[in-house]
């Protein structure tokens, strides 16, 4: 018995050929390249549908500012609706809305991102929980609400919405960064440090290029969180579009709350479609399908 072969366990146990073994192995077979062509396909598919978003949106927003200028032509003012869209009123409500929206997204980015790479790294990764619940408040809170609690705190004014919308809004910037950055493949950081990377160049180069979609994500909502929350700015003398609006309910004069509405509305849609534009531009190569 001595002189029969002993059966391999590729034989015997899996009676998978040599060739099928082969096209199973990730480095050279044949199934490898089918995931691939999905991976690019649905990249392709994703960036088309986020060009057809970005060509559609100004033709969409432009034709309900033409709506609604053609309407506000024709609809009849009178003392009270002409006084309160009188001297470049609205001209500077919205000048006013656009400034807390970009101030208060400053605020949160500078605040959120640099916060929630703090909270990736092994010394801080235990206080994640608490920054968490402390963000979560900001939402937990109704948004007038907030501004009204700090109204007691910093008193009424522009100052005190901007600092209300930055509450508001740091929870999405701050929740995106620290998942990007915590969805990162290991075996890359290691990579990277393997080769003499700093922990500097590693979050610079490799962790923060690879977190950007999740982050710019983020950045969005806390964008459109921002417009929608400065309406409210109006209850505690911070002006913006808000003043329209509360007008227009307080007078009974539906062409100001129409007029109001609308610019908000507006601004909302091309805030996202400025965003959906950096996103997309910014965003690498080759990561989409990954998200």
């Amino acid at each position: 018995m001595s002189g029969t072969p002993t059966p391999t366990h590729a034989a015997e146990g899996h009676g998978q050929p040599e060739s099928d073994a082969q096209d199973a192995r990730p480095d050279g077979g044949g199934a490898e390249p089918a995931p691939a062509a999905g991976l690019f396909a649905d990249e392709r598919r994703r960036d088309r549908l986020t060009w057809q978003k970005l060509t559609v949106l100004p033709g969409v927003l432009a034709l309900v500012l033409l709506g609604t200028w053609l309407w506000f032509q024709s609809a009849e003012l009178d003392t009270i609706a002409r006084n309160a869209l009188a001297g470049g009123n609205v001209t500077l409500r919205l000048r006013e809305h656009i400034e807390m929206t970009v101030i208060s997204t400053f605020f949160v980015l500078i605040i959120a991102i640099p916060l929630g790479i703090a909270l990736t790294r092994p010394r801080l990764r235990k206080a994640t929980p608490f920054a968490m619940a402390v963000a979560n408040l900001g939402q937990a809170v109704p948004s007038l609400g907030l501004l009204v609690l700090l109204v007691f705190w910093l008193s009424i004014g522009q100052t005190t919405a901007v600092v209300g919308m930055v509450v508001y809004a740091v929870l999405p910037v701050l929740a995106n960064t620290i998942t990007g950055l915590r969805n990162i493949d290991p075996g890359l950081t290691e990579a990277a440090k393997g080769i003499g990377m700093s922990p500097l160049g590693v979050l610079s180069k490799v962790e923060l290029p690879l977190a950007v979609p999740l982050i710019l994500a983020g950045v969005r909502n806390a964008l459109v969180l921002n417009v929608g929350t400065a309406t409210l700015a109006t209850f505690i003398g911070g002006g913006g579009l808000g003043d329209l609006i509360s007008s227009g309910i307080t007078n009974q004069r539906m062409p100001v709350l129409m007029l109001g509405s609308v610019l908000t509305v507006a601004l909302a849609l091309l805030v996202d479609w400025i965003a959906s534009l950096v996103e997309l531009l910014l965003r690498p190569r080759g990561l989409e399908g990954s998200d």
